[in-house]
């Protein structure tokens, strides 16, 4: 094991994590779930299960709620699903916890030289208070949620962004998350990536990307220590 606050040696000389926030350390595929069941019932749609989601959810979201709907659109009606999905979510929320491993796994990278931050696309106003209400701001050298959107709605723009404040390299880091955004942002900074198959997309799709799928946190970053 390495001793605590000295360089580290990992995988492609990864020294520095980009954690995702949902389905990859909070446990919430269930509050997801329920909060796209309440948009399906708005909409007069039946309702579907969470493996029916992870094979069709994407980025971008817009898209991907017409498709889940079946139809575009019209003015106003996003603005609604958004309304929707998040009161649901945030009246599911106390029922999420952190997924296995998590508080052990963020403790054991930063004591072992490592460092990690946070970004998620969750608004920031929403995301830093459940950072520190858990008590996890120990852990991450910066925490940012979704402070603006993007044309593209992709965490990439976010990325380069958070890299920039952090001053940190992309080649010493890695981006550990639960999609193909995830991904694909990471390629984009210019940064590695691994993701973990326990939040909103299946295996199949993460595995379809080219890049390592893991099965938990603790999983990934084993993977990082080689």
């Amino acid at each position: 094991m390495a001793v605590a606050n000295q360089p580290m040696t990992s995988w492609n000389g990864v020294r520095h994590i980009v954690w995702d926030w949902n389905g990859t350390l909070l446990d919430d595929n269930h509050a997801n779930l329920a909060a796209v069941n309440r948009v399906c019932a708005q909409f007069g749609r039946e309702p579907v299960d969470l493996e029916y989601w992870r094979r069709v959810f994407r980025r971008p979201l817009v898209s991907c709620y017409e498709e889940l709907l079946g139809r575009p659109f019209a003015d106003g009606e996003w603005q609604l699903v958004n309304e929707s999905y998040d009161s649901h979510y945030l009246d599911m929320l106390p029922s999420c916890d952190l997924a296995d491993g998590v508080a052990e796994t963020l403790h054991d990278w930063r004591t072992s030289g490592g460092t990690q931050s946070l970004l998620s696309m969750a608004s920031h106003d929403h995301l830093v208070p459940l950072i520190t209400e858990r008590g996890l701001t120990v852990h991450f050298t910066r925490v940012d949620g979704r402070r603006y959107d993007t044309d593209a709605d992709s965490k990439a723009e976010h990325l380069v962004n958070h890299l920039r404040e952090l001053d940190i390299d992309p080649a010493e880091t890695v981006l550990i998350g639960d999609i193909d955004d995830d991904a694909r942002a990471a390629g984009e900074a210019g940064a590695a990536a691994v993701l973990v198959a326990t939040g909103l997309m299946s295996r199949e799709r993460l595995e379809a990307t080219g890049r390592p799928v893991a099965g938990s946190v603790a999983e990934a970053v084993r993977l990082l220590r080689g």
